[in-house]
């Protein structure tokens, strides 16, 4: 990897690869990063950083924006964590049959987690409720919008997708991010009905976005509160946020 500058655009330059298209991304730390095919100078790698000044720009004000409005929890009795577009406090108790469980209005872990094996072990023990709690749920969504949009999706996972809050597979496979849980349900079916117009549209055209708006006609409204609020979908201290241009 190597940093180089482009007027006023710092970037980092990761080893090309036998792709066709340059990949610019903002990083989790803010750090801009370019990945371009191998055949391209470093030169031709600085104009075409150039050419998308404007999106950089912008995407670099977004980032800062988004992340002034992060979540800091600790885990500690009286927190509060997410669940279907709910809040929930917590409750750390001595003993239950199970690490984590939601009971009486209150999300109840034990607090031997959190002793014995930290946030981490908390943070684990959150997502596998959620993975748990979203699959059954996330299949009904599917099976009941996969009419409506003309596809049929095959099997549907939850499990921890990095940045992504769904991942739609050349085979039909859904995945989506154990996160999504702890949205509101509108969310939740926009992004399912998301997922399910890439098996017809791969990319992120207007063809595309046509057949989310047959189904969702109110998705922009959608689309927008997770983009501004999707950054409060996390169980841990969330200060950093992942950008990169759509198709």
């Amino acid at each position: 990897m190597q940093v180089r500058q482009v007027h006023d655009i710092e970037y980092h330059l990761l080893p090309g690869t036998a792709r066709m298209t340059t990949d610019i991304v903002i990083e989790r730390d803010g750090v801009v990063t370019v990945r371009a095919p191998a055949r391209m100078t470093p030169e031709q790698i600085d104009q075409t950083v150039l050419s998308k000044r404007m999106w950089i720009y912008r995407s670099l004000a977004e980032w800062r924006e988004l992340n002034g409005s992060r979540i800091n929890r600790e885990w500690v009795s009286g927190e509060s964590f997410m669940y279907l577009g709910s809040s929930y406090r917590l409750e750390l108790v001595p003993e239950q049959d199970e690490p984590l469980k939601l009971k009486d209005g209150r999300f109840c872990l034990l607090k031997s987690v959190v002793t014995e094996l930290g946030s981490d072990g908390a943070s684990k023990a959150f997502a596998a409720f959620y993975g748990d709690k979203g699959q059954e749920r996330l299949a009904r969504r599917v099976a009941y919008f996969a009419p409506k949009v003309g596809v049929a999706a095959g099997r549907v996972e939850v499990k921890d997708l990095g940045y992504r809050w769904a991942s739609c597979l050349k085979d039909g496979d859904l995945h989506f991010h154990w996160k999504c849980l702890m949205a509101p349900l509108t969310i939740i079916d926009y992004i399912v009905v998301h997922e399910l117009c890439h098996l017809r549209h791969r990319d992120h055209s207007s063809a595309f976005w046509n057949e989310v708006d047959k189904v969702l006609p109110d998705y922009q409204r959608r689309k927008e509160w997770l983009k501004v609020r999707g950054v409060e979908l996390d169980v841990v201290s969330q200060d950093v946020v992942h950008l990169k241009p759509q198709p």
